[in-house]
């Protein structure tokens, strides 16, 4: 997934021809206001590479958001791991006012794309930086399918579970860093985006509350996966537990006899109505593991990882707290 800093130049440098004889590629419109100039129209120009970071930029800034660029970069439904930015994306990145990005090991690009960058006062906010020591890393549970080792991945080398936004504590710090960058960029609205912030914490907080009082209350707080599990942040935060057939960033997709006879055992053992996968899934693991299981009469339900929302989702109205509260629904059922 790593791409040096010679090709990225060489995107750049194709951007730039391209911009000079008017052939420049045209994307999925992905960009509130004009097209993207950045700090060259005099507008402030924010580009996020996931749709939490894009939200949570547009509630804070509120009304203002519509006088800003703002890019999504995985506008298309993209998943975060299998991303690779485009040379307009790297353009649109080099020119921004702030960037805001992850972290970890599907970022590995960012370094060198934030090497070639023409604004050398960009404010970056690296989410995982943010956590500091509450980042945790990637868990491999009972039962869970092993991923074939990366021959360039270091041995002994740590990695950390990416999927930070799905914590309503982890986006309320988050939320707090950007209204601190929004407000240096655009001291004339500092107030304005204090007082959205201010709204938006309350918001995430009564969302905090209502899962907890859910999973406060449960008797079973076990779960149990036929898909990968990027949801460690918001079942630690609550006390819940689980078993998966993957882990959160694992990019295994067929899992063997073993996980699924583990997990069909894991489904009699723990007496489970529901089984769950992620958006987007086909199911069939879910499916193998009932089949496999004495629960014949066992449902399968979704809980959604934020990780490929569409443009066409946030036209529709789509938002951070609305999909956390369609998994707060989900949980509600089961749970109760």
């Amino acid at each position: 997934m790593f791409i040096r800093k010679s090709f990225i130049t060489a995107m750049a440098m194709a951007v730039a021809a391209a911009g000079l004889t008017g052939c420049g590629a045209s994307r999925e419109s992905d960009t509130a206001g004009s097209a993207a100039g950045g700090n060259k129209s005099g507008r402030l120009s924010v580009v996020c590479t996931i749709f939490p970071e894009y939200d949570w930029v547009k509630q804070i800034m509120g009304d203002h958001a519509d006088e800003a660029d703002l890019t999504y970069l995985l506008s298309s439904g993209t998943d975060l791991h299998n991303y690779q930015p485009t040379a307009s994306d790297i353009m649109k990145i080099s020119t921004c006012d702030i960037f805001i990005h992850v972290g970890g090991e599907s970022d590995k690009w960012v370094e060198d794309a934030l090497d070639e960058a023409d604004n050398k006062d960009m404010q970056v906010i690296d989410l995982m930086e943010l956590l500091g020591g509450s980042a945790k890393e990637e868990e491999v549970k009972e039962g869970m399918e092993a991923e074939e080792e990366d021959e360039e991945e270091e041995e002994g080398e740590v990695e950390y579970d990416e999927h930070i936004w799905l914590s309503l504590k982890n986006a309320k710090t988050a939320c707090s860093v950007i209204n601190g960058a929004l407000a240096k960029a655009d001291p004339d609205h500092a107030a304005d985006y204090s007082s959205s912030l201010e709204d938006y914490t309350k918001k995430l907080d009564e969302m905090d509350e209502s899962f907890r009082s859910i999973t406060d209350s449960a008797e079973n707080k076990t779960l149990i996966f036929g898909d990968r599990f990027p949801f460690r942040y918001l079942f630690d935060d609550y006390g819940l537990d689980y078993y998966a057939a993957f882990a959160g960033c694992s990019a295994e997709s067929e899992a063997s006899f073993s996980t699924i006879s583990f997990l069909s055992e894991k489904l009699d053992q723990l007496e489970c109505d529901t089984i769950f996968t992620i958006e987007n899934s086909d199911k069939s693991i879910a499916e193998a593991v009932i089949r496999n299981s004495g629960r014949k009469d066992c449902s399968v339900a979704e809980l959604n990882s934020i990780q490929s929302v569409t443009m066409n989702d946030v036209n529709s109205g789509v938002t951070y707290l609305s999909l956390m509260q369609q998994n707060c629904d989900v949980l509600a059922e089961y749970l109760g």
